[in-house]
C-alpha cells in the first residue's frame, strides 16, 4: 500500500489550533500542544456489556447507562412468569424489589427511575391475558389503574406520565391502541396493521411501530402523530420479538425472529424516519429480549431474550460517529 506522503505530498498543513470544519481523511499538525491530528470515521458496533443477574425473556426501558429490565420468563424447568427487576449502571446489573404481579409479555415505557409496565400474561397453558398496570419509582412497583384491553406481545414507548401501548395478541392480533397520562389508559385510533410481538420507539404523539407477527413475520412500519397511524416504508428483514429504541425520525431496531420456526437473528436496522438501512449485527442473535426503549438510536442497549435458550447476554450499541483523532505509530 502506497505511503501516506506518496498519495499526498509530504507537506502536513501546521495549525494553531484544530480545523472546525475538517473532512475525512484531513491530517494536520497542531504545533500548540505538538501533536499530529486526523479526522476519521469510525463504523458502528455492537460491543459486549455485563450480564443479567437472571437469563430469561423479558421487557425492558431505559437508556443504555440506566436501563431497566423487568418480569419475563424464568428458565426451564419452571417455564413461569416472573417479577424479577434489575437496573443497568452501565457496566453491570443489580436486582431491585420484583413487580407486584409476575408475567411476561409486557409492553414497558419511562426511565430507570419512572418506569412504566403494562399488561402481559401469566404462565400458559391456558393463556392468561393481564391488563394490569405498574410504576416504578427507581425502587419499588406500585400498581395503576388498568389498561382497557387485555393484551400480551405488545408495543409500548414514551414515558411514564405520557406513554403509548399499541397492538398485541388479545386472543387473536390486534391493532387497538391506548395512551396513557399518569393515571388512566384511553382508547385512541387503532393501527392500520395488527399484530403482535412488534416493537416501538418515540414519544405518546410522535411514535414509530414496526416489525411483529401477522401470521407470519412482518416489516411493516407506521408513524404515530398523536392522533393516528399512517403507513411508512417496510423494514428490510421482517422481524418479530425484537427490540428497539430511538425517536419516530432516528430509530434503531434490533434482534427478533424472521422465520416462522423459533428462529433468532441478531440484524439490525436503523430508521431516518423515511426508510430502513442495514447496520452492525449483534453478536448474539435473540428474540424475546429487552431493550432500552428510551435510549438514542446511536446508543442502544439489548439484553437476556432467547438465542435458542434463555440468555444473560447484554450488548450495548453505538451509532457511527465522525471524530478528531490524535495520530501515533501504534
Amino acid at each position: 500500500m502506497a505511503a501516506y506522503k506518496t498519495l499526498k505530498g509530504q507537506s502536513i498543513r501546521q495549525v494553531a489550533q484544530d480545523p472546525t470544519n475538517p473532512v475525512i481523511g484531513e491530517i494536520w499538525y497542531n504545533n500548540t500542544i505538538g501533536v499530529l491530528k486526523g479526522y476519521t470515521f469510525t463504523a458502528a458496533a455492537w460491543a459486549s456489556g455485563g450480564n443479567l443477574n437472571t437469563a430469561r425473556t423479558l421487557t425492558g426501558t431505559g437508556t443504555q447507562s440506566a436501563g431497566l429490565g423487568f418480569g419475563g420468563n424464568a428458565p426451564p424447568p419452571s417455564n413461569n412468569p416472573v417479577g424479577l427487576t434489575e437496573e443497568y449502571n452501565g457496566t453491570s446489573w443489580s436486582e431491585q424489589n420484583d413487580l407486584n404481579t409476575a408475567r411476561l409479555g409486557m409492553g414497558g415505557a419511562g426511565t430507570q427511575t419512572a418506569g412504566l409496565a403494562f399488561a402481559g400474561r401469566l404462565a400458559a397453558p391456558p393463556t392468561t391475558y393481564k391488563n394490569e398496570t405498574e410504576e416504578y419509582d427507581g425502587s419499588s412497583w406500585s400498581e395503576q389503574n388498568n389498561i382497557n384491553t387485555a393484551r400480551i406481545n405488545l408495543g409500548g414507548c414514551g414515558t411514564q406520565t405520557a406513554a403509548l401501548a399499541f397492538g398485541g395478541d388479545a386472543s387473536g392480533v390486534t391493532a387497538v391502541t391506548e395512551t396513557y397520562d399518569g393515571t388512566s389508559w384511553s382508547e385512541v385510533n387503532d393501527m392500520n396493521t395488527a399484530r403482535e410481538a412488534l416493537e416501538g420507539a418515540g414519544t405518546q404523539t410522535a411514535a414509530v411501530g414496526f416489525g411483529g407477527y401477522t401470521g407470519g413475520k412482518t416489516g411493516a412500519t407506521e408513524e404515530w402523530d398523536g392522533s393516528s397511524w399512517t403507513n411508512s416504508n417496510s423494514m428490510g428483514s421482517g422481524r418479530y420479538a425484537l427490540g428497539g429504541s430511538g425517536t419516530q425520525t432516528a430509530a434503531l431496531a434490533f434482534g427478533g425472529s424472521e422465520a416462522p420456526s423459533p428462529t433468532t437473528s441478531g440484524a439490525t436496522e436503523e430508521y431516518d424516519g423515511t426508510s430502513w438501512t442495514t447496520t452492525s449485527s449483534m453478536a448474539t442473535g435473540r428474540r424475546q429480549h429487552g431493550s432500552a426503549n428510551s435510549s438514542a438510536s446511536t446508543a442502544s442497549l439489548a439484553f437476556g431474550g432467547n438465542s435458542g435458550s434463555p440468555t444473560n447476554i447484554t450488548e450495548e450499541f453505538t451509532g457511527e460517529f465522525f471524530s478528531v483523532r490524535t495520530l501515533t505509530t501504534s
